[in-house]
């Protein structure tokens, strides 16, 4: 016996791997017993007597004339403010991206001027009311009848213009969304560009680019990521900031609704139909916002990069596809 198991060893047999005891069924089941919340259903109960309590006063109540709502929501001189509002929402939100983008980089400037002048420029228009913005563009006329180009210091004129003429309500509307707009995207940008590691800028300047291309191609990109959440809330904000322009008669959607309830006095109705269409554009403004977002989710970063090298090294491409 103890010769043939000294044989076996000296010929490399492999002693016999230990039986894995399988412990039973029952030893590995987990009993999980959840605690009785009896609040929780309450609440729930309580929300749920409450949507169905609101839902039905508002359906059933004479006087808020659904026939009315029904009739003006489709209604051409709705339908033409709510383009207004639209137009008013993209060319605002579009000039506000140019003047925040150009304000930001100016507060990240070496430069003390250009970072005093961008804080000046943040500070005033933060710090007055939209609605006073509004009004003060819709009587600049007031303070300069004429507006004019001319030689500086009382200088010949070379080409003027009556500022009533010039200042319409959807000029005075566009001025004062856009300038304002600007002041909060500045600090927007501002923040995602200092949300990016500076090795990153450090990097760029190392191959030879410029300070526009290490911004453009490197610095934006990354900081997308920040700026996109805080932009998307700023846009459906804009679409509901626009109702202000009725103020100076901006000819949106408010500003025809206003009109037809004082013609009509169906001001409940007709104010209905105004949320109505507002609801439908902050809807499909978030839908846009969520799809944004997870383009420029966490998930999304290695095309991202890879599209960022491939733009700073020549022929990335060829060597990866080739790899």
């Amino acid at each position: 016996m103890t010769d043939r198991k000294i044989h076996g060893a000296a010929l490399g047999a492999a002693p016999a791997a230990p039986t894995a005891v399988t412990p039973p069924e029952d030893d590995l089941s987990l009993q999980v017993t959840r605690r009785p919340r009896p609040g929780r259903w309450l609440a729930v109960l309580a929300a749920a007597l409450f949507a169905v309590w609101l839902a039905y006063t508002v359906i059933v109540n004479p006087n808020l004339h659904w026939d009315i709502v029904a009739k003006y929501q489709f209604d051409g001189v709705i339908l033409k403010g709510l383009g207004v509002t639209v137009q008013l929402t993209l060319v605002s939100m579009a000039l506000g991206i140019v003047i925040g983008v150009l304000v930001a980089v100016m507060q990240l400037s070496d430069s003390p001027v250009l970072r005093l002048t961008a804080g000046a420029y943040t500070w005033f228009f933060r710090g007055t009311p939209l609605l006073v913005q509004l009004i003060f563009w819709f009587n600049l006329a007031l303070l300069f009848p004429v507006i004019s180009i001319s030689v500086p210091f009382d200088g010949p004129k070379l080409v003027s213009w009556q500022s009533n003429q010039v200042i319409t309500g959807f000029v005075a509307a566009l001025l004062g969304l856009s300038i304002n707009e600007g002041a909060y995207m500045a600090e927007i940008v501002r923040a995602g560009i200092q949300s990016v590691d500076p090795g990153q800028r450090e990097a760029g300047a190392s191959i030879g680019m410029s300070n526009r291309q290490i911004l453009s191609r490197i610095i934006l990109p990354q900081a997308m990521r920040v700026i996109i959440p805080p932009f998307g809330n700023q846009f459906i904000s804009m679409l509901k900031t626009t109702s202000l322009v009725s103020v100076i008669a901006g000819a949106d959607l408010m500003t025809v609704s206003q009109h037809l309830y004082l013609a009509n006095f169906e001001v409940v109705a007709l104010l209905l139909v105004a949320s109505l269409w507002y609801l439908v554009l902050t809807t499909l403004a978030s839908i846009g916002q969520h799809a944004v977002e997870r383009r420029y989710s966490p998930g999304a970063a290695p095309p991202l990069r890879r599209r960022i090298l491939t733009d700073l090294v020549p022929g990335r491409d060829r060597q990866e596809a080739a790899a």
